[in-house]
């Protein structure tokens, strides 16, 4: 019987281990995708080694998520449609995007295609097993997306850097003439959110990182400024840039630092909405909620319409492509090294293992 390869974790921070599986037979509205391209996220990270940082509160482990191993890890996928359950209309060889944020199915939220809302979300990539390979399960046609036609190395990290920035971009909602959003980290979330933000209509974006080299990457792809905030005085700089019309902030990092630095800044009613997950503590004068106005809230992730909503984006040529790095799937434990040594400009992404893949 024909088998199929993935790169699994086995054990928490440890290296990935290539394997071998027997090849799912698929049932009902169930589809089996050859993967062809598949991102790796700074989320790969910390599920890597296990945990997540509560700062204070000690770790969140994703044990206590409900992972278990072996587990093969990627939420970024792209591929084509090999074999359909009986119950799906979806055509083999269809290329596709697989949206991997699926809900519980059986909750409201789920109910209302808000899959980030649900309490019991069971993860490609995280809960079951995902993109790091060279098939996956998805266990029902209406969380593929068609992208015949597309470069899919291109479109698989809109699956969560896309979908992710979007969803909270949908948050800070629309600005005025004159204010300013700001984008805190330029990595493959920083750069997609410049990216869709300069699409959405938003004309003044300043993108902040502590490497020139990305935010020169952000600039390249609209970003109005960019600010280093390794400087001393970056919270006065950022007020300077904006003519302290701060109103938007959404931060792909999310870290203490990253925290203290948006909310100092943000003019009064601005909007900080935090979607990265570095960890630490969130602290700010209880009292500059009421006094500054200001909104600061989360956005986990997003939704199967939002997903769709992008494709069809950049089908119409409306986003500009963040810098992409294809490398073979075999080369994924090189590849982790490199983006948590901070040594990868936009995306990695994964590609079968051919003499060209790099």
């Amino acid at each position: 019987m024909e088998n199929y390869t993935s790169f699994d974790l086995t054990e928490w921070g440890e290296p990935f281990e290539e394997a071998l599986h027997e090849m799912p037979q698929v049932t009902g509205r169930e589809v089996l995708v050859r993967i062809t391209a598949s991102g790796l996220c700074h989320s790969d990270l910390h599920i890597k080694k296990g945990f997540m940082d509560l700062g204070e509160k000690g770790k969140l482990t994703f044990t206590e998520r409900g992972a278990t191993l072996p587990l093969t890890l990627g939420h970024e996928m792209a591929g084509d449609v090999v074999a359909a359950g009986p119950d799906a209309t979806v055509t083999v060889g269809q290329s596709v995007v697989v949206f991997p944020w699926i809900g519980c199915r059986n909750c409201t939220p789920c109910a209302e295609d808000r899959e980030s809302d649900c309490t019991s979300m069971r993860i490609l990539g995280i809960h079951r097993n995902g993109g790091f390979a060279t098939h996956v399960v998805v266990e029902d046609e209406k969380f593929l997306i068609d992208i015949d036609g597309l470069n899919p190395a291109k479109v698989a990290p809109y699956a969560c850097s896309g979908l992710t920035v979007y969803n909270a971009l949908s948050k800070v909602g629309s600005l005025r003439d004159g204010q300013w959003l700001a984008i805190l980290g330029a990595g493959g979330l920083g750069l997609n959110a410049v990216a869709i933000a300069k699409a959405l209509g938003y004309r003044h974006i300043i993108a902040i990182d502590i490497d020139d080299t990305k935010l020169q990457a952000a600039q390249k792809i609209g970003a109005s400024q960019v600010l280093n905030a390794s400087a001393d005085d970056a919270v006065e700089q950022l007020k300077i840039l904006t003519d302290n019309q701060l109103f938007g902030v959404v931060d792909t990092f999310g870290s203490e630092q990253t925290g203290a630095l948006a909310v100092a800044a943000m003019t009064k009613a601005g909007t900080y909405v935090v979607v990265g997950q570095h960890g630490g503590d969130f602290k700010m004068p209880q009292i500059w909620l009421p006094q500054k106005a200001m909104t600061v809230r989360g956005s986990h992730v997003g939704n199967s319409p939002q997903l769709a909503t992008l494709i069809q984006m950049y089908r119409d040529g409306k986003l500009q492509d963040i810098p992409i790095e294809t490398r073979s799937l075999s080369a994924v434990n090189e590849a982790i090294d490199d983006l948590q040594a901070g040594r990868v400009t936009g995306r990695i992404v994964f590609v079968p293992d051919t003499p060209d893949a790099g």
